[in-house]
């Protein structure tokens, strides 16, 4: 299997085997071993400083592991050329804790910068940003700055941002810890419609009610290691393992996720 072909043309799977990390000898994760498969749509929950984020930056290829291996469709990524890493990275888009906007460009800038970092057509471009101003409904606030926005609109412009380049895999850090249950409510909807349009999704929530809504697999983390690997609510489990959710009283309208599927990748412009 190439290398560059398989970690850039399709929706690839992702596996961790073993891995673990630590930061100066303080460790972080232990012994994780999962598999995210195209398609699926998985929580990863827990409290804070469980290993949540760093599970994500793993699986994004955004850190490396102290120990294990890291796959994509059976390759390590460890042998991976650079070139072909790059690839990898170019179609993954990430959602951050706190979305990490740039300040000093408008919306539209911010939607727009990972396209010009891949060297996109300007035509391209500005179509694919119109797009996405008006899936997200931020057209209104193109020519913001981020300080000029609310907590939901940052957050739809940094999952703007990391869908611009239509990645085949869409990981989020604790979303919508910065906000209200009406605003995460709409930002969960826009996660599953995402989903059900073939993208792959990895979120990292604490929030119980969120897990409960979506019905999909869960993977519990305690202490850094892996406690639960199921799918349900999360009240369905909890007298399996510990309760280590905060809880929320809102109720939301159950929704299903996305069914697996390959995707087939277009890079913008081609």
């Amino acid at each position: 299997m190439h290398p560059a072909r398989s970690l850039g043309t399709i929706a690839s799977m992702i596996a961790l085997k073993n891995v673990s990390k630590s930061y100066h000898r303080k460790r972080v994760l232990t012994d994780i071993s999962l598999q995210v498969d195209p398609g699926e749509f998985v929580c990863i929950t827990g409290l804070s400083g469980t290993g949540k984020s760093t599970l994500i930056h793993l699986l994004a290829g955004v850190e490396e592991a102290s120990s294990g291996r890291i796959e994509v469709d059976g390759v390590d990524l460890r042998a991976v050329p650079p070139i072909a890493m790059r690839l990898f990275r170019q179609r993954v888009g990430v959602v951050f804790q706190d979305y990490k906007l740039l300040s000093h460009y408008t919306v539209r800038e911010n939607i727009g910068y990972p396209l010009e970092v891949c060297g996109a057509p300007q035509a391209a471009i500005v179509k694919r940003v119109g797009e996405l101003l008006t899936e997200l409904k931020l057209t209104r606030k193109a020519d913001a700055l981020p300080r000029e926005l609310s907590g939901g609109e940052q957050a739809r412009t940094a999952i703007a941002r990391a869908l611009a380049h239509e990645p085949m895999i869409l990981f989020a850090d604790e979303p919508t810890g910065n906000l209200d249950p009406e605003q995460s409510e709409k930002i969960l909807k826009l996660f599953l419609g995402i989903n059900k349009k073939g993208t792959t999704v990895v979120l990292a929530t604490h929030d119980a009610a969120l897990v409960d809504v979506l019905q999909t697999r869960v993977i519990t983390l305690d202490d850094g290691k892996i406690v639960r690997d199921s799918r349900g609510s999360y009240r369905e489990h909890k007298g399996q393992t510990h309760q280590i959710l905060e809880e929320q009283p809102e109720k939301r309208p159950k929704t299903a996720a996305g069914a697996r599927r390959k995707v087939r990748i277009t890079a913008i412009g081609s």
